[in-house]
């Protein structure tokens, strides 16, 4: 006697359906597709560090003296940027310049000449021109630190600042030249005062074979923070005057890269996004569809292994 058979009905199509579908989506993660999107993002920041490491920086009126207090502002200032699109250039002076390294995107270029510079600046109490503070020099060099980087790499789109660490001790050379420099091509100054009104003695150095040189004859030299002529360096360069001690390191920090990068102009760029993710997810919500539609025990089974498959390939993608 014939067995009549069941006609498939419109469940077991839509099954199938939604089996095609999810293979079709995971293959097609498989490729790692990707595509162009237009980002819009807010600009970096060119900031070029420039340390006063005079004989005055030297001075113990702060702890644990004047250059370390200042190495250790830097060094947050580092940390608080985000170096998405930043860079960083950092310079000594004194009565000469000394540029330790040209802006940079890798932080740990500029923590390695940090960590090397942590307890005394480069320039040696028993030389006549570190007993000065040349500003003038700092700004150029720094200022040619900008250019060279503009000879490598071209134009850069980024807000450009000077941020100058000093007490402001002993100045020579014509700083408001170097001022209207910096002006001219639009980079703001920022001066962060170290020291105190009350100052200090400057540290005498060991003197070999203890001859005295006659430019280092006279009493101990006595070295003040200079906040007036600060603040109107800061105010002639476009720029602010902060202190440390009065606030902390990081609230400066984060004051002075704000104000720079409130400048920076929002650049629209073309970046490339993974896509492989949304078919994985397409993918495994078919193959959750799918299970509704399954009828029989074995293609329900099979229909668990398979979604439990496209979750692990989920996961591994991601």
């Amino acid at each position: 006697m014939p067995v009549p058979e069941r006609f498939v009905g419109v469940g077991e199509l839509w099954f199938w359906l939604l089996i095609l579908v999810a293979t079709g989506a995971l293959i097609a993660a498989l490729a790692r597709p990707h595509a162009v999107v237009h980002v819009v993002r807010t600009g970096g920041i060119d900031v070029v560090v420039l340390v006063d490491g005079s004989a005055s920086m030297r001075v113990r009126d702060i702890r644990p003296d004047r250059w370390q207090r200042a190495v250790d502002f830097v060094r947050t200032f580092a940390e608080t940027l985000s170096w998405r699109d930043d860079r960083v250039a950092l310079g000594l002076f004194a009565h000469n310049a000394a540029p330790q390294l040209r802006l940079t995107r890798d932080p740990n270029a500029l923590f390695f000449f940090l960590d090397h510079l942590a307890k005394a600046p480069p320039f040696r109490l028993e030389v006549d021109t570190t007993w000065d503070t040349n500003l003038e020099e700092g700004l150029y060099w720094g200022l040619r630190l900008v250019e060279k980087n503009e000879e490598l790499y071209g134009p850069s789109a980024n807000a450009r600042a000077f941020v100058v660490l000093t007490d402001g001790q002993a100045w020579s050379g014509n700083v408001s030249k170097s001022i209207a420099a910096t002006q001219r091509r639009a980079i703001q100054t920022y001066v962060v005062g170290v020291g105190t009104l009350g100052g200090g003695v400057v540290p005498e150095p060991v003197w070999p074979s203890g001859y005295v040189p006659a430019w280092a004859e006279g009493g101990p030299v006595h070295s003040s923070l200079d906040r007036s002529s600060l603040q109107e360096i800061a105010l002639a360069g476009g720029g602010r005057y902060f202190e440390l001690e009065r606030e902390p390191d990081r609230a400066i920090a984060l004051r002075i890269i704000q104000d720079v990068r409130s400048r920076s102009a929002a650049q629209v760029r073309e970046e490339s996004t993974e896509l492989y993710w949304r078919f994985l997810m397409a993918g495994a919500g078919a193959l959750g569809l799918a299970l509704m539609f399954a009828r029989e025990r074995p293609h329900l089974w099979w229909q668990m292994a398979a979604v439990a498959g496209g979750l692990a390939a989920l996961v591994a993608f991601t």
